[in-house]
């Protein structure tokens, strides 16, 4: 039988999403004739982002919890309520032979109901330490992949199968895509390239800190590429006149940027810092401290313990980013050797890694 139906969940943010829509196109080349449903937020990135892959989404109507008292917060049970049974409703009439979810807020309701009704069910842990949402799960599905050792104490250990994060297939291969990325970019040659990356919906404190230290990166003799995510564009687009300075609400050709990089800024979301280890370029970590459990300081924290790369707390950058980003550009021994000791955590296999333990369900 290859008339599968899979259902998957994941969403909220790029991280979330990018896993999923690349573990249903390793799906999708197994088994051509399989039928795929995505289950996302409504009003999410997801709800745009899916399709645009070319697969089917039905939204739920729920959000996370915010940590301060806020009418978002009085409405969640409703909203949980809500989600569960249409969650329920999808799963009954959609009949998936097995469930997915990489994580966000849609993940929750759609597993639970699919582990319910006695689906087999896999999980997708991008990061270093989970969420509420996956550690209630985990007792449930069937396995759980993960991209960091040590998560045997939130989970059943053995039930965990330590594969890495999927990522984007275009990465595997970016240094031989240095000459078109200077071209696409339109880059001086021999010019040291950063790359400063803040998350696909932006990340404020990184592009303020690239607003207020432009002047001092000039004289680093650097040339930027600057994502500022889709929330921050308007506000910092005008930085984009200046000499060397590119300005962009999002980068689609991602490969391209990577491979014309020398330097990287980047947020410490799970798919961020697996793409980072297979791009194999040296790093600065800026961890967001807004998520969930701190997980970004964690998962930036499980590189830098490797001496792999460089991070830098967002409520640190004005005292210690010139010291830290001028001693890095100065030192090509620093930069080899973060770069050799980043690639050395590349899991590359990842996404059909997790396709294998998904086709075990399946046969099973």
């Amino acid at each position: 039988m290859s008339h599968y139906k899979i259902i998957l969940s994941g969403g909220g943010t790029g991280g979330h999403i990018y896993p999923a829509i690349a573990i249903a196109n390793e799906l999708k080349s197994r088994f051509p004739d399989a039928e795929f449903l995505f289950v996302g937020a409504k009003d999410r990135m997801e709800m745009e982002k899916v399709p645009q892959a070319g697969y089917k989404i039905k939204g739920l109507w729920i959000t996370g919890i915010e940590r301060k008292l806020t009418l978002k917060n009085l409405m969640f049970p409703f909203k949980l309520i809500n989600s569960l049974w249409n969650a329920r409703k999808i799963v009954k009439q959609f009949k998936p032979d097995v469930a997915i979810g990489t994580g966000g807020f849609a993940s929750g309701p759609l597993l639970q109901m699919a582990v319910s009704k006695g689906i087999p069910s896999l999980i997708q842990e991008q990061n270093s330490y989970p969420g509420i949402t996956n550690k209630l799960l985990a007792k449930k599905v069937q396995k759980i992949c993960v991209a960091y050792d040590g998560l045997e104490r939130f989970f059943p250990k053995n039930k965990i199968l330590k594969t890495g994060n999927p990522v984007r297939q275009d990465l595997l291969d970016i240094a031989s895509k240095r000459e078109e990325a200077i071209k696409y970019f339109g880059l001086v040659e021999g010019k040291k390239t950063l790359l400063v990356l803040g998350g696909s919906l932006g990340a404020k404190a990184i592009n303020e800190l690239l607003k207020r230290e432009l002047d001092f990166l000039q004289t680093q003799q650097v040339q930027i590429i600057w994502q500022t995510g889709k929330l921050c564009y308007k506000d910092y687009k005008i930085n984009g006149d200046i000499k060397h300075v590119q300005v962009h609400e999002y980068i689609n050709n991602m490969d391209l940027a990577y491979a014309a990089a020398d330097i990287i800024i980047s947020r410490a979301g799970a798919g961020s810092v697996s793409e980072l280890c297979i791009v194999g370029k040296p790093v600065v970590f800026v961890p967001s401290p807004y998520v969930a459990e701190d997980h970004q300081t964690k998962n930036a924290k499980a590189i830098v313990d490797e001496n792999a790369a460089l991070m830098i707390a967002q409520e640190d950058l004005i005292v210690d980013f010139k010291n830290k980003f001028s001693q890095l550009i100065a030192s090509a021994e620093k930069q080899k050797q973060l770069s050799d000791n980043i690639k050395k955590l590349a899991l590359v296999n990842a996404t059909k890694e997790i396709a294998d333990e998904v086709e075990k369900l399946l046969k099973n």
